[in-house]
């Protein structure tokens, strides 16, 4: 008996697509529902990219709603069908373990790619998206590098922040035989014969109809947390063209997630991945009443990672067991006449932040945020270089965390012996590189840093093992990405983070939106992972102000009644 057919399915040469038509609308409906990419709009006749996974949710939807087909199109859908359970069946040996790649051609002499490295690179080679979310210290460079490598995989656009091609540039022609060239206009030229093509975020926008063309194979995105505002930015837009029209895509960064677990869609879907559905099918299935934090993080965390589009090793997964973190949270003297002062703006910005229109709402709750936090970091900078220079005057290298340029100038003014470098959003990238050199050679010791300007900085860890954050960022996968830049390997000593922070103005707040923000990222991209306290021994302080106090003042101050016992 002949099986009842809901309509054709047929293959396309000439875009190399999948076209069905003559559905009943009630299928069409279905059809929808499970290909979300097909606008709600669109009848009739319906396209799909011929993709193995697409090849296999197409035979699976016909199993309920068979199509009409030849018999060169089923045996098409058919090998496209066994090679996506093929690779599902590889990704799965992968990423049991006992995987043993094949080797790398394009290395330069003695360099190897680590066996977790080059898991990853087999899982982003099949699954073709993926975020590599390993620990920082892991070299995740180095597999987007061994990516690289891979048949079919040039030419590459990587993607970095303002700050780094020209460290991606050393890394990837130290490591392989590649040829890089840095993009060096916003707008498109002629560009020279090249492997790698590294661009900004800040270049992304102006490149579009490049991108367009398909002249990229793949594409790398570091810090891929800079897309977390999705298409509302103009590099996510920039972005989104780029993924569309390239194979391999691969999103680098330990921090994916700095704020609310809702930016992970914005992220996957600048990456050209619906593997989260529509932003309606995203905020239906995943999102919590508040509309910004995900109902149940421990199950996307664990859904992203059976689909192999997300993969995360820690230090202690790969072997490497440093000691942990050692977190020291010191509460601070303020000044409270700095806040004082701002006391009757803030009042009246916070009321408008609640009784204003929708525009006076948002302009006054930035206004008052950057208002409240620059005066508890001024009320409280002379009391941070206080405890900065008892570190400094026993020779030990400081990195030193702000925000705010009066805070800065501060810093520079209260420290200003110890011939301190900076590295913020207002120094030019030669001048950055500058400052990193002088600190990593030793001719300084103060290394003041921008809570959002540490991502991507490398080799710190030779040179220093104490970071101080100053003021404090609404997210605290800022602090560990600046953590991170010193707890890799290489690294000789402990690391030890120190929170100086004050009980007035805007660190409270901050304190508890943080232990919010954490618990969303923690639970995504550990899934399943029982909290874990921070490390914190004093011991390291108690030792350093015995060296500048003398024992015996020392033990006077810390005796049993007096106040700092």
């Amino acid at each position: 008996m002949n099986r009842r057919t809901y309509g054709d399915l047929n293959y396309s040469a000439s875009n190399n697509s999948w076209v069905m038509a003559g559905i009943p609308p009630h299928v069409a409906i279905r059809l929808k529902q499970l290909f979300p990419r097909i606008p709600k709009h669109k009848v009739s006749v319906f396209n799909f990219d011929n993709a193995d996974s697409i090849c296999a949710d197409l035979k699976w939807f016909m199993e309920r709603y068979p199509l009409k087909m030849c018999s060169a199109d089923e045996s098409r859908l058919s090998d496209s069908v066994a090679r996506f359970n093929a690779d599902q069946a590889e990704l799965e040996r992968i990423m049991i373990g006992d995987y043993t790649p094949l080797p790398f051609a394009g290395l330069r002499d003695g360099q190897v790619v680590r066996p977790y490295q080059a898991q990853a690179v087999e899982v982003v080679y099949r699954s073709q998206t993926l975020i590599l979310g390993d620990d920082l210290g892991l070299g995740k460079t180095y597999s987007a590098a061994a990516l690289m490598l891979k048949p079919g995989t040039l030419p590459v656009a990587v993607v970095v922040q303002t700050h780094l091609p020209a460290q991606w540039e050393e890394k990837i022609t130290q490591f392989t035989t590649l040829r890089v060239h840095k993009i060096k206009k916003t707008t498109p030229y002629d560009l020279p014969e090249a492997d790698v093509y590294v661009f900004r975020y800040t270049q992304l926008s102006g490149w579009s109809d490049i991108f367009a063309t398909g002249f990229f194979r793949s594409c790398v995105y570091d810090e891929v947390q800079e897309l977390r505002t999705g298409t509302n930015s103009q590099k996510g837009c920039g972005a989104r063209v780029l993924s569309q029209h390239t194979h391999y895509r691969l999103g680098l960064s330990a921090t994916p997630i700095y704020g609310y677990g809702s930016e992970m869609w914005n992220i996957y879907h600048c990456l050209g991945s619906d593997v989260l559905g529509s932003s309606n099918d995203f905020n239906r299935e995943w999102i919590g009443a508040d509309a910004k934090t995900i109902a149940d993080p421990d199950a996307l965390g664990s859904y992203l990672r059976e689909q192999h589009v997300f993969l995360r090793r820690t230090k202690r997964d790969v072997g490497q067991q440093m000691p942990p973190v050692n977190v020291i949270v010191e509460t601070i003297s303020s000044d409270g006449d700095a806040i004082q002062r701002v006391e009757e703006l803030a009042k009246l910005l916070a009321t408008r932040a609640i009784t204003g229109s929708f525009m006076q709402r948002g302009q006054a709750a930035r206004e008052l945020d950057m208002l409240m936090r620059q005066a508890t970091g001024i009320g409280k900078a002379p009391h941070v270089a206080a405890y900065v220079r008892i570190l400094l005057e026993v020779g030990t290298p400081v990195i030193l965390c702000g925000w705010h340029r009066e805070v800065y100038s501060i810093w520079l003014d209260e420290l200003a012996e110890f011939n301190p470098v900076m590295y913020t959003g207002s120094e030019s990238p030669k001048q950055k590189l500058e400052a990193e050199r002088a600190f990593k050679e030793g001719e300084t010791n103060l290394f003041i840093l921008s809570l959002r300007s540490g991502a991507g900085l490398d080799g710190l860890q030779h040179r220093c093992s104490t970071v101080v954050f100053g003021e404090l960022d609404w997210s605290k996968k800022i602090h560990e990405q600046i953590i991170g830049r010193v707890d890799r390997e290489g690294q000789q000593d402990q690391v030890l983070a120190i929170y100086l922070n004050s009980l007035d103005g805007s660190d409270p707040p901050i304190l508890d939106v943080l232990a919010l923000k954490e618990s969303q990222s923690m639970r995504i991209i550990d899934p399943g992972k029982p909290f874990e306290a921070s490390h914190s021994d004093i011991s390291r302080i108690q030792a350093l102000a015995k060296a500048c106090l003398g024992n015996r003042e020392y033990n006077k101050l810390t005796q049993p009644g007096s106040a700092a016992a």
